[in-house]
């Protein structure tokens, strides 16, 4: 699941979140450790202008730290970046603080990755946004190069090139997961060509079979045989009948209706769903996880 709190976008927050820091976000994240969670995830944004404040509102966590905080309060849980700009920072830097991360959390990291969309937050940091998307693709490279296992990682490309240059510790995994986020054309291409796992932003059921299709005969062409991790965003959740308004694009109900709904996306190829529950307190929410947890999730695979 995505974490509450650290991002606090109007299309999608919940009204306490406003209140809400780092004591919520520590229960939040422990009740998902115990409760089978696979992963927490955490986004990135630098600086929001004010031409979008009023939807993305400025609340955005930083994903290192805000992971970080919570790998050294949990045991279990995956730690996602979902999804780290890494196009807005030099590829070493962006090694140093996510391998970090993997060592400190006793390689728990899964690094998902994304363009960016908002093009003064590229500007002020002198990065040209035209060309978010090559930048990107040279990133993911020598991102692989440099969170690899070699002390003194080695690459060459158009933008970036290091050699002769150490960095420990080391991750504590082998290879680190990057998944691409983004459901646009290039961010298709680049997760087939590029990626471990696939993070599609808001499809809705009905494209997502002719999408996943798209990225298996891409990957199929490009000769890329490993497996990938296809994942998607449920509709909004509500464990029960609630006594308030949900929203209509909401699932609720009981259990079982839920799990039958949600089993449809096993039957389109994807391999892991991110959910989001409807809440109006932090304790709703948890009480909404522990539900998901005992009474659906057994029946999903």
């Amino acid at each position: 699941m995505q974490l509450p709190i650290q991002s606090q976008s109007t299309i999608y927050a919940e009204p306490w979140e406003t209140g809400a820091g780092a004591e919520d976000l520590a229960e939040i994240a422990r009740v998902a450790d115990r409760a089978g969670f696979a992963y927490l995830a955490s986004c990135d944004h630098v600086a929001i202008p004010r031409r979008l404040a009023g939807a993305m509102s400025t609340v955005w966590y930083d994903p290192v730290a805000t992971l970080s905080y919570l790998a050294g309060i949990t045991e279990r849980v995956l730690l996602l970046s979902h999804v780290a700009v890494v196009g807005l920072r030099h590829p070493l830097l962006s090694a140093k603080q996510y391998a970090t991360l993997d060592h400190l959390s006793g390689g728990r990291l899964i690094l998902g990755v994304g363009a960016g969309h908002v093009q003064e937050e590229f500007e002020a940091l002198g990065v040209d946004f035209a060309a978010r998307g090559p930048v990107l693709d040279e990133t993911i490279d020598a991102l692989r190069a440099a969170l690899g296992p070699e002390e003194y990682p080695e690459f060459t490309g158009e933008r970036f090139s290091f050699s002769g240059l150490g960095q420990r510790p080391r991750p504590v995994q082998r290879r680190i997961p990057i998944w691409v986020g983004g459901s646009s054309p290039a961010a298709v291409r680049r997760a087939a060509v590029r990626g471990d796992g696939w993070l599609p932003q808001g499809d809705p059921r009905g494209k997502l079979p002719a999408q996943i299709a798209r990225l298996r005969t891409l990957r199929e062409e490009a000769g890329v045989t490993d497996p990938i991790e296809i994942g998607a965003i449920t509709e909004p959740l509500y464990v029960g009948e609630p006594d308030w308004d949900t929203g209509r694009r909401t699932l609720n109900g009981k259990p079982d209706a839920l799990a039958e709904s949600l089993r449809a996306y096993a039957a389109m190829g994807v391999h892991q769903i991110q959910v989001r529950f409807r809440s109006r307190s932090r304790t709703e929410l948890t009480d909404q996880m522990a539900a998901f947890a005992a009474d659906v999730a057994p029946h999903l695979n």
